[in-house]
């Protein structure tokens, strides 16, 4: 059986390694979990975040990697139980000279610009908490926003406050502000996606997720990338229930 799955850059989840290879904490979980179901060859194929969900409706691959689950989302892919819990945070210019520390903020300030990934959930986050749409830059890479923002034609950028971490230890001018965490019950959670139609695959995988995730096997995966029982345990208790 070959399962091809679609990633995009954003460590430390998924991103293209120096040996071109597709590496990564979710990289890991996919290709665990689907060779344990029976999986001879897993293909990892890169492509943009805007084009993740409308590849596997098509049929250009099997499944994605893990990303946030809405409910705009469902209404056209079909999830699998869930793998993390992640809440949001900024990166902003090193000092923060805006004093940008959750959405709020950047919607009290009439001169502060947002950036995000276009069709990320941060949006819907960034606009509920009084964001102007018109103060939102949309970028199609991670890596575009961020060097928008060295270039301070953004204020901040928003994404997980894990995945946040590893875009300032990689550019000193840049720090990270985590948001206040949500309860461990109501974080955001991520989950692979598949076409609706692919039921075969989404409960061979879902079978296996239920056995695996909170193992020490995958405990110990994620740790090596900074995923860390904060994001597990809640989904842990999810998938028992």
């Amino acid at each position: 059986m070959k399962v091809r799955v679609a990633y995009i850059e954003e460590p430390p989840f998924y991103w293209t390694g120096s040996d071109n290879r597709a590496t990564g904490a979710d990289i890991e979980l996919a290709d665990v979990t689907l060779r344990t179901i029976g999986a001879s060859d897993v293909e990892f194929v890169l492509t943009m975040f805007e084009e993740l969900l409308a590849g596997v409706q098509d049929g250009r691959w099997d499944m994605t990697v893990p990303l946030f689950v809405s409910a705009e989302r469902a209404r056209s892919v079909a999830f699998s139980l869930p793998v993390w819990a992640l809440s949001d945070g900024f990166v902003v210019r090193h000092g923060n000279p805006k004093a940008l520390t959750r959405y709020e903020s950047v919607a009290a300030r009439s001169d502060a610009i947002l950036g995000l990934v276009a069709g990320t959930v941060q949006r819907d986050t960034a606009m509920s908490a009084g964001v102007p749409d018109k103060r939102i830059v949309t970028f199609k890479r991670q890596s575009d926003a961020v060097a928008a923002l060295l270039a301070g034609e953004i204020d901040t950028y928003a994404a997980t406050a894990l995945g946040n971490r590893e875009i300032v230890a990689a550019h000193r001018e840049l720090e990270a502000v985590a948001h206040e965490a949500a309860a461990s019950d109501s974080a955001p959670v991520g989950a692979f996606s598949f076409k609706r139609d692919n039921q075969t695959l989404l409960n061979a995988v879902n079978g296996q997720l239920r056995q695996y995730l909170g193992s020490a096997d995958h405990r110990t995966r994620m740790a090596k990338h900074g995923i860390t029982k904060t994001e597990i345990d809640s989904i842990v208790n999810r998938t028992a229930e």
